[in-house]
């Protein structure tokens, strides 16, 4: 243990790895049947001792479990996310014991509980059964529209044995740091066991290093609750922890050791802590309708960029430490600096906080509630508030925790999907704050659901409250990824668009089939949840690539389409983060960074941690100073479309003009050269200009704004009789760059291409690739959009600084390529989907 019964299976080879091909389907009677595990443990230490208790402890049961020991029942376990304690009298226990776990089927259950209470809403999209809602484990198992239908089942955490006298049965350190910045220590101590004597505490506190900087001993009555243990002023001997980007994350270890009147150890207990202030300010803006809704840290508000994440596989069992490690890791080379946990997936592992902590990242974290119609009644809330409780518990020390959150997509039921009422207000409204604000001290920002705001709070569409979850794009109007600047919100809790994985991931779950190799084929029906996807796809893809049936290029170009999508909404949305009072959006978090199984989705990195294009461009757009180009076309016709970006279609439009800003999440002004360059693609004509700007203090500064220059016509500039002649800006790259004025280092890049892509001619860009060592640079003659790199069949030998990239003549990038080691690359770029050798 742990143990789930899809892994065991899966790795023994008892059933083909449901994962590849079509084996999901083969796979289904797991989750109809019932399981049994057993197991033999002596009892180590002899029998229990005069005044010594036990417990079983079961850290994670899935989900419905009948526990026996030693022949009687003990147990009746019915909730996944939380842990299990059962006192044990000596009389239970013998030298060798036998533990007999009888798992039920919760697919069945949840079908029995919905035939018992009724048929409810969960849902819009292919999310699985409704009657998933009166179940208390992962909502994904019953596959979701990124996911597949997997039941998993078993001891997912590890079962253990506990003796003790008197324990610490819980620890609440309370890190604080004050308004001023003063950084104090507070601490709670539950007990349990042998109460009513007095024992001995000792607290230390430590450095990562393991110095000591303060202790305190003191004698306590051993009565459950002990309160203000140690009030702890630390002003000068601890520094405060910051988010990722804006500062250093020191972590300090608070040890606990209980003592009996005799001096000897009863228990001890760590917990890491750093110490910071989090708040969620939400206020009236200067000049627009609604309030703010940003985070602020340690006194500094803070524009958040970063991704959500769903459960990292579907046999939770194979979840290492390490592969948490690695996709966190993995965020921050990212340059993202917020991570929401989705309602539908699970309670995250200690090792995920842990690095949370050490990485600087802040958490959202939501309560296991998603797009649902959760019940009420009396035995489904007998379940929820101890599993709140006891995930609060479990997290509220870390560092990294900044805000709790009710549901995902539960309010938005009432208004988007037509319901009459949504009961289980009881639960985000009265329960679950309750809890936060009885458990958390500091308290942790606690905000009903995800999205939540608006008009009454029902419309969870209202842009201007709140945050919101944007699905105009690729859902709802199916908008133009052009215009995100038009689909804000305070604070964009998901967006997204999809695209396939890495050509890789394909062939492994192909696992040899060879007659699939096609868009719509059968085998990428089938790794491809996504409600009406190929319709979706079809329209961004025909919108502005220039689509053939081979794979390879339509694989790439789903990823190119996705970067470009995201890309944009990161970089219109980070602008709109101008400054005091005006601070119009305070973040976006992408839908998803991950996926639980080889698929094609909206994650920007892939099951086996291959990065995506969007997530290099999510990466540039969240550097800490970054530039940013939009280019706004006149229309020549009343009737022409309706906010046009295209510049050459069904009518060609009259002139652009171009706005240029910069964004810098420093909070010191910097001092720069904005360099800006023309490039005509049907001619030889070139411009250029620059300008020394400043860019203020983490806010977005607009820098230039202008008619885009093109080359002279030949001619008249108008027909006969008067009307104008179209532009011919149509054809004319503008790229800019913000280069440090002191130490003339590159710090953004961004390159505006004429929309859509579709139509251009994109020339041979003459590619000079150049390695040494780790280090790749490229140079070319021809503009060159989306120039991807990477080593033929191995690709995850080698960690990329960026890619994707889009390079001019005259401005060379180095690329850094950690473990390329002579290897031969390979590339593509858009106008050149194929790839080839270099």
């Amino acid at each position: 243990m742990p143990s789930d019964v899809y892994a065991e299976l899966t790795l023994s080879e008892a059933i083909p790895h449901p994962y590849k091909k079509w084996n999901e389907h083969q796979v289904q009677w797991i989750g109809d049947r019932e399981w049994v595990y057993s197991c033999e443990f002596a009892l180590d230490g002899g029998a229990l001792k005069e005044g010594e208790s036990a417990e079983l402890v079961f850290e994670g049961l899935d989900t419905y479990c009948d526990v026996y020991l030693n022949g009687q029942e003990i147990l009746k376990a019915d909730n996944m996310f939380r842990p299990w304690r059962i006192p044990v009298k000596a009389a239970q226990l013998k030298a060798t014991n036998q533990l007999l776990l009888h798992f039920k089927s919760a697919r069945a259950i949840g079908l029995a509980l919905e035939a018992k209470y009724g048929k409810r809403t969960a849902g819009s999209c292919n999310v699985g059964h409704e009657s998933r809602v009166y179940v208390r484990k992962a909502q994904y198992h019953w596959r979701w529209d990124w996911g597949p239908e997997l039941m998993s089942v078993g001891p997912w955490l590890p079962v253990r044995l506990e003796r003790f006298t008197t324990k610490l049965a819980a620890l609440q350190t309370k890190a604080f740091a004050s308004d001023q910045n003063d950084p104090s220590l507070g601490l709670n101590l539950e007990l349990a066991g042998k109460l009513g004597e007095q024992v001995g505490v000792e607290v230390v506190l430590r450095n990562a290093a393991g110095k000591e900087i303060k202790t305190e001993k003191k004698t306590v009555a051993s009565t459950g609750q002990v309160k203000d243990v140690v009030h702890w002023d630390l002003k000068g001997a601890v520094d405060l922890w910051w988010p990722v980007g804006y500062g250093s994350q020191p972590l300090y270890t608070v040890e606990v050791t209980l003592t009996d009147a005799a001096g000897n150890l009863l228990d001890k207990k760590s917990n890491r802590v750093g110490f910071r202030r989090v708040a969620l300010i939400q206020e009236p803006l200067a000049d627009q309708p609604g309030t703010t809704f940003l985070f602020e840290v340690n006194g500094v508000r803070m524009f958040v960029g970063g991704s959500c994440w769903v459960p990292i596989d579907n046999m939770l069992t194979l979840a290492t430490p390490g592969r948490y490690k690695a996709w966190l890791e993995l965020m921050v080379r990212g340059n993202q600096n917020m991570v929401r946990i989705w309602g539908g997936g699970i309670y995250e592992s200690d090792e995920f906080y842990d690095a949370c902590d050490e990485l600087g990242l802040l958490v959202w974290q939501d309560f296991m509630f998603a797009c649902g119609q959760y019940p009420i009644h009396e035995e489904f809330l007998a379940q929820v508030r101890p599993e709140a409780e006891l995930a609060v518990e479990r997290i509220r020390h870390h560092a990294s925790l900044a805000l709790l959150c009710g549901n995902n997509e539960d309010y938005q039921q009432v208004k988007q999907w037509g319901i009459s009422e949504l009961p289980a207000i009881v639960i985000y409204e009265q329960i679950l704050p309750e809890v936060v604000t009885r458990l958390t001290e500091p308290e942790i920002p606690y905000h009903r659901g995800s999205p939540w705001g608006g008009v009454d709070y029902w419309d969870t569409a209202d842009p201007t409250i709140g945050d919101i979850h944007q699905w105009e794009m690729w859902a709802g109007r199916a908008d133009f990824y052009q215009n995100w600047d038009t689909n804000g919100g305070r604070l964009v809790s998901e967006f997204g668009l999809p695209s396939l994985p890495h050509p890789e991931t394909i062939e492994w779950y192909f696992d040899g089939e060879k007659g699939h190799r096609y868009p719509q084929s059968k085998m990428m029906q089938q790794h491809n949840k996504a409600g009406s996807h190929e319709r979706r796809l079809a329209i961004y893809m025909n919108e502005n690539f220039r689509i053939t049936g081979e794979f390879e290029p339509y694989v790439f170009l789903t990823r190119i389409m996705q970067s470009e999508g995201i890309g944009a909404a990161y970089r219109m949305w980070r602008r709109d983060w101008k400054g005091p009072g005006r601070q119009y959006n305070a973040g976006a978090l992408v839908w998803q960074i991950n996926d639980s199984w080889p698929v094609a989705s909206w994650a920007t990195c892939d099951y086996f941690l291959r990065p995506k294009p969007a997530f290099f461009a999510t990466a540039r757009e969240m550097l800490p100073v970054t530039v940013g180009i939009k280019r706004t076309v006149k229309k020549n016709k009343e009737n022409d479309r309706p906010r046009q970006f295209y510049e050459f279609g069904a009518f060609q439009s009259l002139s652009a003009s171009v706005e240029i800003w910069g964004c810098n999440s420093t909070l010191k002004a910097r001092k720069v050269l904005l360099e800006v360059s023309y490039w005509d693609l049907e001619s030889d004509w070139r411009s250029s200009e620059s300008h020394e700007v400043t860019l203020l203090p983490n806010q977005s500064t607009d820098l230039l704004k202008k008619a885009v220059p093109h080359r002279p016509r030949d001619g008249p500039t108008t027909y006969p009789g008067g009307d104008p002649k179209t532009t011919l800006s149509y054809s004319v790259i503008v790229a800019a760059r913000l280069v440090d004025a002191e130490t003339k280092e590159v710090l953004s890049r961004y390159v505006d291409w004429p929309q859509p892509l579709k139509l251009i001619d994109f020339p041979d860009p003459a590619l000079n690739v150049t390695v040494s060592g780790d280090k790749v640079t490229v140079d070319v003659k021809q503009p060159v959009k989306g120039l991807w790199l990477d080593v033929a069949g191995e690709t995850d030998s080698v960690k990329w600084s960026d890619n994707a990239v889009d390079i001019m003549p005259g401005d060379p990038q180095t690329l850094s390529a950690k473990g390329l080691n002579g290897r031969k690359l390979v590339v593509q770029h858009v106008g050149k989907e194929h790839a080839s050798a270099v």
